[in-house]
């Protein structure tokens, strides 16, 4: 009995020691990203004095050349002689007197893309600026909002995402509200409409609010007609990309994650939990791109634009309205009814397989650009601001969110399936959708769309919760791809060949969990009898060593509570009519692991179609 339980402590303290490396490991990856953050901050800082000093040198340098006195306010300077020459000379100045100091290599910056911007020195500084600065959260949400004909949605976003979050929360992150318009009193006059509205949130931090300098966007006149787009929708993509630029500038050093959101969305409960964990159980930090939203990629406007280029076509095309599309891994691909119309009927002609920058040459239609629910890592962002300050006149945010993955890890010796496969691991979906689309009124004038995510608020096979980081394993055989992991993570829904007596469902915490109570579901409303029968739930408490030592202290134990077994772990509970539910008892301490374990053969397959586990406050 010595040696057993000589051998029991050596295991506890095992995994004590492997828990206790796991904390060790996670604070120095969290002390690793406030590094790079930190060096991020000193490298803005930098930029920003050299640029100051850069434009003071080209004051001089025009005043030599003007034989003029030299202005002793160099904002005055600047602004009165540099709008008198072309922006492609007054980079060129500027470059030239960068290269008259230390620096000898030429860096790219802001100003290549953006020339403009060096004719006014607080031209990326933000017009309106309300809130309290707050940084070192988990996650920044910007909500970017323009002046809308019809109806503003705003406050009602607002008013979503708050209601959704916990006290605790609403500690843990910053909500960025983006009032891109340049007309100075419609912002101050949304602004001052925010702070009547929230003065508690803004106050305490949680929301912020900013408008661009009227001298950010670049003249929009001049700009080239492409994919068959007009000009009014080419200017709105590209002001559309330069808003995101701005945004995303504003909100990378504030957090580690950031979520690219719309003004007129509604949020599911328990979103922000959910995102931060779906964010933290990557296997991976390989990802760049993590969607919690189905609408956003050009499928599902594709889809729209074809039904009304059919309505438009004939009043009888109402009868065609037949749209089938491929899964979201394939966003860049819509699978269309292609009809030809023959006087006053309408036939279909084939089944045809269409690229969406195909379509639109041929149809003169385009696509939207939603970008809600999307979560970049910050330390990401100055990369994709780079690559969009680069292309944002060309083409929409979502091309260039795909042309980015593809430089990332495409192979152009291999086909599109394997580049799409590689782009997979960047792009990762969360299901079901945690924001849905309301508004109808476009921000694009004009413009009417009805988006809705066919997965928002239905009836699902499978119900997601927000549950601790720990590693999920099974002596059950996987059926396809309904995994485990997927379950835990509340991604789909778990199946598995038909039990027997021994399998087991295992969840072991990385750090020990207070747990408050847990629920499990078997079965689901299209395969209702894959349930647990004769199943067991099993905990086992991090310190069960002490528990152990005090029972052979005794010399014997007293009639126990809990049924222990021989790998030490207690039985709490078990599955009845396919649920198993329950509190923890608080005597147990943090849990190590948790464990379910079928008694006895079952004559069906299983399924687990919901899995939660509420850690005690």
């Amino acid at each position: 009995m010595c040696c057993v339980f000589s051998g029991n402590v050596v295991d506890i303290y095992q995994r004590e020691f492997l828990a206790l490396r796991e904390r060790l490991h996670s604070a120095e990856q969290e002390n690793l990203k406030r590094s790079k953050e930190l060096n991020l901050v000193l490298d803005e800082i930098k930029r920003a004095i050299a640029e100051k000093q850069a434009l003071r040198d080209i004051n001089r340098t025009w005043s030599s050349l003007s034989g003029e006195n030299i202005d002793p306010d160099p904002a005055t300077a600047v602004d009165t002689e540099l709008s008198r020459y072309h922006n492609e000379t007054k980079l060129k100045l500027w470059n030239v007197s960068s290269s008259s100091s230390k620096n000898v290599l030429q860096l790219p910056s802001i100003f290549h893309h953006l020339p403009h911007l060096l004719a006014k020195e607080n031209s990326l500084q933000p017009a309106v600026h309300i809130g309290q600065g707050r940084t070192g959260v988990s996650i920044v949400m910007g909500v970017p909002s323009v002046k809308r004909e019809v109806h503003s949605y705003l406050t009602d976003t607002l008013n979503s995402l708050m209601s959704e979050l916990s006290p605790a929360e609403k500690e843990d992150c910053v909500i960025v509200v983006f009032i891109a318009e340049t007309d100075q009193q419609y912002a101050n006059s949304i602004a001052e409409n925010l702070k009547r509205l929230f003065p508690v949130e803004i106050q305490a931090g949680l929301i912020e609010i900013i408008s661009p300098s009227v001298n950010f966007y670049p003249d929009f006149s001049h700009l080239k007609e492409s994919f068959g787009d007009p000009k009014e929708r080419v200017r709105w993509r590209t002001k559309q990309n330069l808003d995101y630029c701005f945004l995303m500038m504003y909100a990378q050093s504030k957090g580690t994650y950031y979520v690219q959101l719309e003004d007129d969305i509604v949020a599911r409960p328990n979103y922000f939990t959910t995102m931060k964990n779906f964010a933290l159980q990557q296997p991976s930090e390989e990802w760049m791109i993590l969607e919690f939203s189905q609408l956003g990629f050009i499928v599902a406007c594709v889809a729209l634009l074809l039904i009304d280029s059919l309505s438009c076509l004939s009043p009888e095309a109402d009868n065609w309205r037949t749209i089938r599309l491929f899964p979201p891994d394939l966003p860049f691909q819509a699978v269309c009814v292609a009809v030809t119309p023959l006087g006053d009927d309408m036939k279909v002609n084939q089944l045809m397989l269409w690229r969406p920058r195909t379509f639109i040459k041929h149809t003169t239609f385009n696509c939207c650009d939603s970008q809600k629910g999307k979560m970049f890592k910050s330390l990401d962002l100055p990369l994709i601001v780079e690559f969009m300050l680069m292309f944002y006149k060309d083409k929409p945010i979502d091309w260039l969110l795909d042309h980015i993955m593809w430089v990332k890890v495409c192979n152009p010796e291999k086909d599109a399936k394997h580049c799409d496969r590689q782009k997979a691991n960047l792009r990762i979906r969360f299901k079901p959708s945690l924001f849905q689309h309301v508004g109808t009124h476009s921000s694009l004038a004009g413009k009417i769309q009805k988006l809705k995510d066919k997965d928002f608020g239905k009836q699902t096979l499978h119900k997601g919760h927000a549950n601790p980081l720990a590693e999920v394993t099974t002596s059950l055989k996987t059926y396809q791809h309904f995994t485990l992991e997927k379950a835990y993570l509340g991604e789909d829904f778990f199946w598995a060949f038909t039990p027997v007596a021994g399998d087991f469902i295992r969840i072991r915490f990385f750090t020990p969990v207070r747990v408050e109570r847990y629920f499990f579901r078997s079965g689901n409303i299209e395969h209702p009898g894959d349930k647990l029968f004769n199943t067991t739930v099993e905990v086992l408490p991090f310190d069960n060593i002490q528990s152990e030592k005090e029972a052979l202290k005794e010399g014997r134990e007293k009639t126990p509570k809990y049924q222990r077994t021989e790998d030490g772990f207690l039985r709490i509970g078990k599955f009845e009519n396919g649920i198993a539910e329950g509190e923890v008892d608080t005597s147990f301490g943090p849990l190590e692991a948790l464990r379910l374990s079928v008694l006895t053969d079952s004559p069906v397959w299983v399924i687990l179609s919901e899995i939660f586990i509420k850690k005690a406050e």
